[in-house]
């Protein structure tokens, strides 16, 4: 790939919250050629996939890259970047494809951590990409034909905004589908394990105790202080007692992506990527969102903030202006835990119920908004009042 002397040319890897937000902020800007390298065609709307694995719509949790680009003056490459040659400043793919770069911006997101936990991998299920999300739901009603049955026992394993979601929405969806396939009303055993002593570790303690309350309340059976040991064809291991169950949702573990070891970075806390205050990593190669060893990394308004931070300073230094420190901003976090019931912890306000629900829906079309214009941005956020199964007993139930 010839370079232009004029442009400055900036390879951005990961087509996820801080990659697509970078890219957003740079790809009008003519100074600047920009490439986004992703292994997928779609975004992962991660904070809405719960509802996607719940009888949501797969677009509620997914928009084409293409559609976000739309008429941008960016080049969208799908591939897997696998290796960094710093000498030639070149990204090697799995598809042995090289892409030059003048500037780096990585922001490849996580990867699920089993722990070496034998059985898990093989055996359980997760809600981490919409692929991932479907065939979840595709069991839930495939278990529903066979059995004409519910399981006797939904296991999810981890309680953090994750678990929650998914433990909030369950029991709604599986009376919904069981009505749906004519199975006569029963009450159905879901259970949410955590290694740790309470919910939600990484938010304040009165906010884990109203979630624990609200869950109660659903009728999901907490265990905490519980170590999943292993997992086979036919149920769980915690802490030395078995509990039967076909469907175990493992939400419990995430770590770096392998790329940043496979690479030499720096690693420090939580196997996070060293940064300065700039978020480079290196000189001209800039870490953002769940990869860098930043305070509220791991949440999407954190990524969406570094990749519009990054995407300003490299448009100051094209200027010729000094580039500005990153400053941590404390998220507004809102945890969806069943119909119509939220949890927000917005600095010091602590908001639950119907009002919190409200502020997620419309926090969804600010986050969408993000993204797109606002006429795309509402009709995104209008699948998240419409339902798809592909399930033929439901088609045929709802001609």
């Amino acid at each position: 790939m010839a370079k232009n002397p004029h442009k400055e040319r900036v390879l951005i890897l990961g087509g996820g919250f801080a990659g697509v937000k970078a890219a957003l902020g740079l790809c009008d800007d003519e100074r600047f050629d920009v490439i986004l390298l992703s292994d997928s065609d779609e975004l992962r709307y991660y904070p809405t996939l719960y509802h996607s694995a719940t009888g949501g719509k797969r677009a509620n949790s997914s928009i084409p890259l293409s559609v976000i680009f739309d008429g941008k003056n960016i080049t969208l490459a799908k591939g897997t970047a696998t290796r960094l040659i710093r000498k030639d400043k070149t990204v090697a793919t799995a598809e042995g494809v090289a892409y030059e770069y003048d500037t780096l911006v990585i922001a490849l997101g996580v990867v699920t951590n089993y722990f070496g936990i034998k059985g898990l991998e093989e055996y359980s299920y997760s809600i981490k990409t919409q692929d991932a999300a479907e065939r979840f739901k595709r069991h839930l009603h495939q278990q529903m034909v066979d059995e004409h049955r519910p399981d006797l026992h939904y296991v999810i394993v981890g309680a953090g905004p994750t678990g929650i979601e998914l433990a909030g929405a369950l029991p709604a969806y599986l009376r919904h589908i069981m009505k749906q396939h004519g199975i006569k009303h029963r009450a159905v055993h879901i259970d949410l394990i955590e290694a740790g002593p309470r919910l939600l570790p990484r938010l304040p303690k009165d906010t884990s105790r109203a979630v624990h309350k609200h869950l109660r309340k659903l009728g999901i059976r907490l265990y905490l202080n519980s170590v999943v040991q292993g997992e086979t064809a036919d149920g769980l291991t915690v802490s030395g007692k078995s509990i039967r169950s076909h469907t175990v949702v493992w939400t419990a573990g995430v770590t770096n992506h392998p790329f940043f070891k496979d690479n030499g970075f720096v690693m420090i806390g939580r196997g996070k990527v060293a940064t300065d205050i700039y978020l480079q990593a290196e000189p001209g190669i800039y870490v953002l969102g769940d990869n860098a060893n930043m305070p509220y990394s791991g949440l999407a308004q954190t990524a969406l903030r570094d990749g519009e931070f990054v995407a300003r300073n490299l448009k100051r230094q094209a200027s010729g202006w000094r580039p500005r420190s990153y400053a941590a901003k404390p998220p507004i976090t809102v945890i969806p835990c069943g119909p119509h019931w939220a949890a927000v912890v917005w600095g010091k306000v602590r908001l639950y119920g119907w009002i919190g629900w409200a502020l997620r829906e419309a926090a969804d079309l600010i986050g969408f908004h993000d993204l797109e214009p606002w006429k795309k941005a509402t009709k995104q956020w209008y699948t998240e009042f419409t339902e798809e199964d592909e399930c033929p007993v439901c088609t045929a139930a709802n001609p």
